[in-house]
């Protein structure tokens, strides 16, 4: 089979049938190798695609189903599960000094769940989030229609960095920026893509936010690895507003140097 027929093999599972063709492709040329069968390449990315979009762990949550309340969601993606105890205190902190903003939540997850925090602090917030797995961008859209929630999810890739700006931009001000828990994600694709996107959007944002796990998600085992390449690129070229570490994740809150 030729690369074309690969790729579209691959996007015949359920589950990375709605994946950005963008990631697909970039995963699929990590293993585009001569020494690698087509069995190979097809099984290495698959593979790939299923360990960085680790919300197909449970496949319950791709449907909302309204027997079940939104922490619920919250304590099934394992992106907002160790969090899940701590949102009102991460947004107090987010949120410094702020009454109304716009939220431009990137790798979003099902984090627009979350809206009902916002409002817990006391901030109006007009959300907007980016997934790549269109299943959770479904899921995110149909809770903000049922709950009148003024928030809307987009399914595109985050490696289309003009269409990251141009998204940020069609907000209103202030804007913040969410990067929570996906600068490994993004690394595991492209190394240094973090640093990239972060110069991209940085101009046209108020404040970014960015995250990190420093345990392992589902084990709860601390981390020896750190993240200090991220964390230096930001203190040499951003202005550090916040940094502080709750639940297994640590947070950076940074703005526009003057």
């Amino acid at each position: 089979m030729n690369d074309e027929e690969l790729i579209k093999k691959i996007t015949e599972k359920k589950e990375f049938s709605r994946l950005p063709e963008k990631d697909v492709e970039m995963a699929f040329e990590k293993f585009n190798k001569e020494r690698n069968s087509d069995y190979q390449k097809l099984k290495l990315t698959r593979n790939f695609l299923r360990g960085l979009y680790s919300s197909f762990s449970s496949r319950k949550l791709l449907t909302l189903g309204k027997e079940k309340d939104v922490g619920w969601y919250l304590k099934k993606h394992k992106s907002t599960k160790e969090r899940f105890p701590f949102y009102e205190e991460v947004y107090r902190r987010i949120f410094h000094g702020m009454k109304e903003c716009s939220v431009i939540d990137f790798g979003a997850g099902i984090n627009g769940l979350s809206y009902g925090f916002f409002e817990k602090v006391n901030v109006k917030v007009d959300y907007i989030g980016v997934e790549a797995v269109g299943q959770l961008v479904d899921l995110m859209n149909n809770y903000f229609k049922e709950n009148k929630i003024n928030g809307k999810a987009f399914h595109f890739s985050l490696f289309e960095a003009e269409k990251v700006a141009e998204l940020i931009k069609k907000q209103k001000k202030p804007r913040i920026v969410f990067l929570m828990k996906v600068i490994d994600s993004l690394e595991s694709m492209k190394r240094d893509y973090s640093k990239e996107l972060i110069d991209e959007i940085a101009p046209f944002s108020e404040r970014v936010v960015l995250s990190f796990a420093t345990r392992s998600l589902g084990k709860g085992k601390k981390f020896s690895v750190n993240r200090n390449w991220i964390l230096t690129f930001i203190e040499d070229n951003f202005k550090v507003l916040d940094k502080f570490e709750l639940g297994g994740e640590k947070y950076i809150v940074f703005e526009k140097n003057d």
